[in-house]
């Protein structure tokens, strides 16, 4: 296990981003070669999103073959025109003729709000989705300052991608965040982050928290935010039952930062479910029991891997000129 999303079979992850000479933002891009099953929860007043509305369950289109998640706020909703293209190129999408290469790729999409990290105009384009799926495998995902958290920021500190995975009754539940919420992620007094009790065996990489006010006296609050991710399973769901592990996906969001879901976020999780496992599926004195039990269970472990992605997202940020990553305001949390 990789403690990454990628640990469930069939979801690959690639970045792509540019940092220095004017640029702190990027692209990330959640790849399901196979397709999968998918369904998003969007909470919070400003959203970019793209594609979300064929998600709902009574629309026609199921599976999608990749969520982009990109810097560069409306501007970079493009970066899936990319990764549209790279679909295409490869015959991956939803069949509409005779032959092979004749598919429409289903890339549902959301942005953070990034651009005061980079010059103005510096923003992704359909070239920096094209190139995070060139980059996608399905090893270990690089965290921090890359792809779609290039330019991300939490509350008073500098935010980025995180990623978290685990077993629960035999399925795997991962998650890949984006963490660029307007509330704060970190007790600011004493710098250890709200979510800090979901460590699970030393993953957060701490000797301590450091018990002490950090100064940041210098950062300016920023005004747009949003905080977006994806949350997927190996099990074999119904878009509605997706939703379900969206809207779980969402509960880990606000456990991570405070004030979650606000005027300012448009947060946005998807939800893939790439088929490998099915549900038990029992009748009893309520209907299909057994198969909501285990529902919930997965919705459990949703919400877990969601907040401990945005906590390894937060701590493994690096920081840009202006906005200080975690490890600058509290390095002694790092030192044994």
């Amino acid at each position: 296990m990789l403690n990454a999303i990628t640990d469930v079979p069939g979801v690959l992850v690639g970045h792509h981003h540019r940092v220095g000479d004017g640029w702190a933002t990027g692209t990330t891009v959640v790849l399901v070669p196979g397709e999968a099953v998918a369904a998003v929860d969007q909470r919070g007043g400003a959203p970019g999103t793209r594609e979300t509305n064929l998600l709902e369950p009574e629309n026609l289109v199921q599976r999608v073959n990749a969520v982009c998640l990109s810097g560069g706020s409306a501007y970079g909703l493009a970066a899936a025109d990319g990764v549209m293209r790279w679909l295409g190129e490869n015959e991956l999408g939803f069949p509409v003729g005779t032959e092979p290469h004749q598919v429409v790729p289903i890339v549902p999409g959301a942005v953070i709000f990034d651009l005061p990290r980079s010059a103005w105009g510096n923003r992704p384009d359909a070239s920096f989705g094209y190139a995070a799926c060139e980059a996608a495998a399905d090893g270990p995902v690089e965290l921090g300052t890359v792809g779609a958290g290039a330019g991300a920021q939490v509350g008073s500190l500098k935010g980025g991608v995180g990623t978290a995975s685990e077993v629960v009754d035999g399925f795997v539940v991962g998650a890949l965040a984006v963490v660029n919420a307007s509330g704060e992620a970190v007790r600011l007094g004493t710098g250890e982050p709200f979510a800090a009790d979901h460590e699970v065996d030393g993953e957060f990489g701490v000797a301590r928290w450091p018990g002490r006010p950090g100064d940041l006296s210098s950062v300016r609050a920023k005004d747009l935010n949003t905080t977006i991710g994806v949350v997927a399973v190996d099990a074999a769901l119904s878009k509605a039952e997706c939703r379900r592990l969206a809207v779980a996906g969402q509960d880990g969001l606000a456990r991570a930062v405070r004030p979650a879901h606000t005027m300012f976020d448009g947060d946005t999780v998807f939800a893939l479910a790439t088929g490998e496992r099915e549900l038990p599926s029992e009748r009893g004195r309520i209907g299909e029991a057994s198969r909501m039990v285990s529902l919930d269970t997965l919705c459990s472990a949703a919400a877990r891997v969601f907040t401990r992605a945005m906590v390894r997202g937060l701590l493994a940020a690096t920081g840009v000129p202006g906005l200080p990553a975690y490890r600058d305001v509290w390095p002694e949390a790092f030192k044994p």
